[in-house]
This record gives structure tokens, C-alpha cells and sequence, in this order.
């Protein structure tokens, strides 16, 4: 039978600003600013529509009766008041009567002005108020938005027992409360179970292969043993060793995925020479070179973590490198107000495609599965999952000639 494909739903688009940043713009597109701006600007459009309305009106009423008299000047004398208002001193009365309509339409269109003057400046204040009023109004309907944001940043700090309890009316807003703190308590719930699961875990793979190790090594330790039986032996503890190896990278990988509550001052200079001195030995037998100045860079963190990416990056570039005269960079420094740490190597080309399925477990390049003695394919996803668990990521590039460059970012 056919098989429709069910279209992926398309990602969000991401803010333009980061969100665990804490200098954020001034004027960032909140909520609470187009409120603002919308009730604000409603009521300035209302005002100025109703000034146009009174204007027009009260133009519309001074000209009609500047237009016509109220009386008639039959004969007479009149002495002008004002510089503006030119009126014959003696005259026929008709004379008299058009140099009054003149003054009084002056008169009225100076009124008028005056009236639109006044009425723009009240206009302006009673904009301001709208604005600050609708700024706080908004302000105050938006108020649980404000606190389910503070929550859930206490909760991506891995503070899972927080939990909002918004009072008040029984609205969207706390129906959309209720909701994330019964989500609160499921997921604590589950990491809850996960960390039991891992430290059973820990305890029951841990034992049974320690157990084999011990007594492999009882009887390969037999002199009186076959040279067989002692082969098979070696060839046990490899496997037993790589197994462990295993365990412990998934173990890792799985406390790692959560973020660090206990952090200390750790430089990553001093992280990244203890992962060389631990490297050393293997390097000089592959006749790798590692070379680099690492820069005092102080992250707050886990050490025996941070120290597990270093030592994992360390050993992807020295195992994966090429015959002879390969070489491996590693510096650290802070750049931006961030600690970055580089490994850089020289090695086999690296199409930029594949680079994602690096960061897969058990993928290697242009393997599936893991299946060399060159680890057990958790390196760079232990490595990850520890820099995102710190706040950071890391990015590889391909490098020209051959080889990656890995970087690491880490928060200060």
C-alpha cells in the first residue's frame, strides 16, 4: 500500500535576542510595549479625530456668525481698541458694518488658532498620561506572564521543585499556570526516576564487571596456565576493559545531561594541561605533537567534568590523526566575555556534512557502529552534553587540509 509522508511541523522562529543573556535590548518587541503602544496609539487617533471634529464645528459656527451681523450701525462715530481692527472714524453705516464683519472674522479665526493651540498641547499631556496609564495597566494584566517567565528560568536551572501557584481570578492566565506546574511535576517526577535509574544503574553494571576483571586477572596472573587459556585470557580483559569503558560513558553521558547545581571557579588552562599530561604517553607513541598557549580563562563549573571534554577532544584529535608529523593544537582564552577553549588537529578531510553525526553516540565517520579500539563512540556526545549542561555548546569545523577544529564556549 502507498505511504503518505506526514510534513514535519516547522520550528518557531528564534528571538533576535538570547534569551540567557543578561544585557537584552532596551526596546525589545515585549507584550507589554505593543500593548502600550496599541492602546496608546488608539486613544491618540481617538483624540486627535475628536480635536478635528470640535475644530471643524466651532470654525463652521464663528464663520456663519462673523458672516452676518447681530446688528446694523446706522450712523456714527467709533474710536478702534486694538492695532489689528482698522475702523473708519466717521463714515456711512454700511462702511462701518463691513469694517466689523473684517474685525470679527480676524477676530474669530484668532480664536480659533488659539483654540487649536490649546487643545494640541492638552492633547500631547493627556497622550503622555494614556501612555504611562496604559504602560502600567499592561503592566499589571501582564504581571503572571512575568512571574511563569521567572519560574521557568529557575526551573532551566535544573530547580525542578519550583512551581508558580498564581492566584487570583480563574482566567487563561492561571489556567496557563496550572498547566506549567502540573508539567513541573510531571518532568521532576521523571528526572527524579532517571537520576534512581542511574545510580542503580551505576551500582549493578559496575559490580558484575569489576567482579570479571578480577578474576580474569587471577588467571592470566596463572603461570601454570595454557599460552592459550592466557591469550584468551588478554583478549577477555580487553573486552571486560572496553565494556567498562562503555558503562562509565553512558553513565556520564547520562548525569551530564542535566544542568551543574554545585559550581566552583575552574580555569580552563589548568583543565586543558591536565587533559595533555593524561594524553601525553599516547600521543608520543602515535608521534603527535601538541602544542598551543592556553590563556587563563575561569568558568564557573564542574572541574572532573570540564576535564572530560577536554581529555575527550584531546583524544578524538590525537587517536584520529594522521601517520606521521600530525600534530594537535590546543588553546584556551576568553574572548567576549566568554571562555573558549580550541582543539585543533591535523587528520583525515572531514566532509562539512557529516560533522552533526560526529555528535551522535556510537556514530563515527563513516561508520555506523562503533567497532575499533579507538573508544566506544561517547567522546564528543559526552563532550556536548557536558558543555550544554555548563550553559555553552560546541561547534566543529572542518579544517582546510584535513582535520576539525573544535570549539568550546563557555559562560563566564
Amino acid at each position: 500500500m502507498p505511504t503518505t509522508s506526514v510534513p514535519h511541523p516547522q520550528a518557531p522562529p528564534k528571538p533576535t535576542w538570547d534569551p540567557r543573556d543578561p544585557v537584552r535590548p532596551l526596546l525589545r518587541p515585549t507584550i507589554r510595549i505593543r500593548l502600550t503602544l496599541l492602546y496608546g496609539g488608539m486613544f491618540l487617533i481617538a483624540g486627535v479625530l475628536l480635536l478635528s471634529i470640535i475644530y471643524l464645528f466651532t470654525a463652521q459656527t464663528l464663520g456663519e456668525s462673523a458672516a452676518k451681523l447681530p446688528f446694523e450701525i446706522v450712523e456714527g462715530k467709533v474710536q478702534p481698541t486694538t492695532s489689528w481692527c482698522e475702523l473708519p472714524v466717521q463714515g456711512s453705516g454700511k462702511q462701518f458694518n463691513d469694517a466689523v464683519s473684517v474685525c470679527l472674522r480676524y477676530q474669530s479665526d484668532q480664536a480659533l488658532e488659539d483654540l487649536l493651540r490649546r487643545s494640541l498641547f492638552a492633547l500631547l499631556g493627556l497622550s503622555i498620561i494614556a501612555f504611562a496609564f496604559g504602560y502600567a495597566m499592561a503592566g499589571r494584566v501582564l504581571s503572571p506572564l512575568g512571574r511563569i517567565t521567572r519560574t521557568a528560568r529557575q526551573v532551566a536551572g535544573s530547580d525542578l521543585s519550583r512551581r508558580i501557584e498564581l492566584d487570583g481570578p480563574d482566567d487563561e492566565l492561571k489556567e496557563l499556570a496550572d498547566t506549567f506546574d502540573e508539567m513541573l511535576e510531571r518532568l521532576e517526577r521523571a528526572f527524579t526516576a532517571q537520576q534512581r535509574f542511574v545510580a542503580n544503574a551505576s551500582h549493578e553494571l559496575r559490580t558484575p564487571l569489576a567482579i570479571n576483571r578480577t578474576l580474569l586477572e587471577i588467571h592470566a596472573s596463572d603461570p601454570e596456565a595454557p599460552l592459550a587459556l592466557q591469550q584468551l585470557g588478554k583478549t577477555l580483559l580487553a573486552t571486560n576493559e572496553r565494556s567498562e569503558q562503555l558503562v562509565e560513558g553512558l553513565l556520564l553521558l547520562a548525569r551530564s545531561d542535566n544542568q551543574i547545581i554545585e559550581r566552583k571557579a575552574v580555569d580552563l588552562a589548568e583543565v586543558a594541561s591536565r587533559a595533555v599530561d593524561q594524553t601525553h604517553a599516547e600521543a608520543v607513541a602515535k608521534g603527535v605533537e601538541i602544542r598551543g598557549e592556553r590563556a587563563p580563562a575561569v568558568v564557573q563549573g564542574n572541574g572532573v567534568l570540564l576535564e572530560r571534554i577536554a581529555l575527550n577532544l584531546l583524544q578524538n584529535a590525537v587517536r584520529y590523526n594522521v601517520p606521521e608529523g600530525g600534530w594537535v593544537e590546543v588553546t584556551t582564552e576568553v574572548q567576549h566575555g566568554q571562555a573558549v577553549l580550541v582543539v585543533s588537529n591535523t587528520g583525515p578531510v572531514v566532509p562539512a556534512y557529516e560533522i552533526d553525526n560526529l555528535f551522535e553516540p556510537f556514530r563515527r565517520l563513516r561508520q555506523e557502529r562503533t567497532g575499533s579500539d579507538k573508544g566506544v563512540g561517547l567522546g564528543l556526545s559526552i563532550a556536548r552534553s557536558v558543555a550544554r549542561a555548563h550553559g555553552g555548546r560546541i561547534i566543529a569545523e572542518p579544517r582546510e587540509g584535513g582535520g576539525l577544529v573544535m570549539r568550546v564556549t563557555l559562560p563566564i
